[in-house]
């Protein structure tokens, strides 16, 4: 059924005693466009939509355009691999900031650079794999080949940066869908502002690809199509956070972090006021947690009333107002991150995606003979990035390249995660962040962490996928 009409149909399980075959029969002749219009927009029942699901798929957008559309914490999806494919060939999309400007050849220039020594990286590693790791008598030739080309990819896909394209699926209430559309086309990426007009166009049409050619086709979800504007609150609100921190917050801390921090924050109006700032600085959560617990309540008022300013009736209240009782603050290799993003039951907060943290290394670099054409190129790279107008510079990011990110949970998600990426079939890049996790908890939770049985990264089998 239509998403649309399927939500008409269950609904009236709350205002009728009719049975499903019922109702369906009473959609077939009532308006579900009227129904949805009144009890879904007028009268704010907004748990209707998620009785309607759709199947939507992206194709050839960029892996940062992709980051993007999973962010929904409601979604089910997969991407593209870059364990399992090549990207050598794929080519890259050119940010439409770009387009007809003089930035355009000097990203693509350096685009191609990328992919040319992500090739180049990719056959030296195998071919170093190879010979290190024979094949065992009982894997079959194809088997072993697979296994050591993703291995491979693992290496090189740290010169692959968040242009290249990809392919998402995604099925998704429309409830969740309308969330989408409003927040791609408030982004501040073209590419996504003009995603998230697709995705309502797409809404308003029939679908594209249809499992059985004889039902008649109607449009997919009209109805949200036409209420889905563009999220203008959390834009706004983040720029006003922003230019609250240049005027208040005072130099930053010299901090000596690891790259995973846990923090446990007893004060509830501190840690939104520092999780509210932490995307719009480039300071560690701790710094901002612990600056906000020694502000007064009205000082930490002033935070939230600029978070709150401009939010409006349908707004949902920005996601720096949820959390958990843990809160990691994780510096990781973009890679690693595009992994780790996608656990649901958590809150993840990223700040800009700048290139001044450094980049990551993978030890078989050197190992292969590929040392100094990965610092080239990765160096290369950055130092163009810099050079080009944001935000369209930061498609050129590559995925070996560090940024900070916030990630808030409870205790059954951080041993999910720490014991599920820290296995031996994960990249080694977020089996190393899961692993700092566990050990983070032992720490902080030493009662609760003896429970997370997580694989130390030093513990491998390059031949188990």
């Amino acid at each position: 059924m239509p998403p649309e009409k399927s939500a008409y149909a269950l609904a009236r399980y709350s205002r009728s005693p009719d049975g499903i075959r019922e109702s369906i029969e009473w959609v077939r002749t009532h308006d579900s466009t009227k129904f949805l219009e009144s009890f879904y927009f007028q009268y704010g029942h907004a748990s209707i939509a998620d009785l309607g699901h759709a199947v939507m798929c992206f194709e050839g957008i960029s892996e940062l355009a992709a980051t993007e559309v999973e962010e929904e914490p409601l979604w089910d999806g997969q991407a593209k691999s870059s364990r399992y494919q090549d990207f050598s060939k794929s080519g890259f999309v050119t940010p439409p900031e770009f387009e007809g400007q003089e930035a355009c050849p000097t990203y693509q220039a350096a685009g191609e650079a990328l992919l040319a020594a992500y090739a180049k990286v990719n056959e030296l590693a195998f071919a170093c794999l190879c010979e290190r790791l024979p094949r065992p008598e009982e894997m079959k030739p194809e088997a072993y080949r697979r296994n050591l080309a993703a291995r491979a990819f693992d290496v090189a896909r740290y010169l692959l940066f968040w242009g290249v394209p990809t392919n998402v699926g995604q099925v998704a209430s429309i409830r969740t869908v309308e969330k989408q559309i409003r927040r791609l086309k408030g982004s501040e990426y073209a590419e996504l502002r003009s995603l998230g007009q697709e995705i309502a166009e797409a809404c308003a049409a029939e679908p594209d690809c249809a499992w059985d050619s004889r039902t008649p086709g109607e449009p997919l979800a009209p109805t949200l199509a036409r209420h889905a504007d563009p999220d203008e609150h959390t834009s706004r609100s983040r720029a006003d956070l922003k230019r609250w921190a240049e005027q208040n917050l005072p130099a930053p801390a010299a901090l000596t972090l690891d790259r995973v921090d846990l923090l446990r924050p007893a004060n509830v109006p501190a840690d939104i006021a520092a999780t509210l700032l932490y995307p719009v600085t480039g300071r560690p959560f701790r710094e901002l947690y612990e600056l906000a617990r020694g502000w007064s309540a009205a000082q930490r008022a002033e935070v939230i009333d600029a978070a709150m300013g401009s939010r409006a009736r349908r707004d949902e209240i920005l996601a720096g107002f949820r959390g958990g009782l843990y809160a990691y603050d994780i510096v990781m290799d973009i890679g690693a991150y595009r992994d780790l993003h996608r656990h649901r039951r958590c809150q993840k907060f990223r700040q800009a995606y700048a290139g001044g943290l450094g980049y990551d290394t993978p030890k078989l670099v050197a190992e292969c003979g590929a040392g100094n054409l990965y610092e080239s190129a990765m160096q290369g790279a950055l130092a163009v990035m810099r050079k080009l107008p944001a935000p369209g510079r930061e498609y050129l990011l590559p995925f070996g390249a560090r940024s900070r990110f916030l990630f808030k949970m409870d205790f059954a998600e951080a041993e999910y995660i720490s014991k599920l990426r820290s296995g031996v079939k994960g990249h080694f890049s977020y089996r190393e962040i899961a692993w700092e996790m566990k050990r983070k908890m032992d720490e902080v939770e030493p009662e609760l962490g003896r429970l997370i049985e997580a694989t130390p990264p030093w513990v491998e089998d390059p031949l188990k996928r």
